[in-house]
């Protein structure tokens, strides 16, 4: 299979794919043309990559895992400790985002939203620090 086939067949743009090779995440064989050949086993680590990236884990994190998904001596506390790590970070974004929603919806509020130039959303903007940039 080449790489538009694997591009298709995984829903990963092939500009991906190539990336994930240059970084050694897939090393799939050449023909004697030197077009890369895609078998069953590089469609499933580009799979189980485009999954992790969906959930948002960062490419570092994902070689990890792939490794660990290959390792059948693995222990699955390793695992759990990189994914606890990522849910953490994306509960904390969630808090931020929040914070963030309150603060300006706040603002929305207070703003009469009419002629005058008096508006508390450019004061609340340059007086808020519970929003994190």
């Amino acid at each position: 299979m080449n790489i538009s086939d694997a591009a298709k067949h995984t829903g990963l743009p092939a500009k991906t794919i190539r990336y994930y090779e240059e970084i050694g995440l897939v090393t799939p064989p050449r023909d004697t043309n030197g077009y890369r050949v895609f078998g069953e086993t590089e469609l499933h680590k580009l799979t189980f990559l485009a999954r992790a990236r969906a959930l948002g884990f960062a490419v570092k994190d994902c070689r990890t895992l792939l490794a660990l998904y290959e390792d059948q001596s693995r222990a699955s506390a390793d695992v759990k400790r990189i994914a606890r790590t990522h849910l953490n970070e994306i509960e904390a974004k969630i808090a931020d985002l929040i914070a963030m929603r309150d603060t300006l919806s706040h603002l929305v509020q207070a703003c009469a939203g009419d002629d005058r130039p008096d508006c508390p959303i450019l004061k609340g903007i340059e007086t808020t620090s519970s929003v994190k940039a």
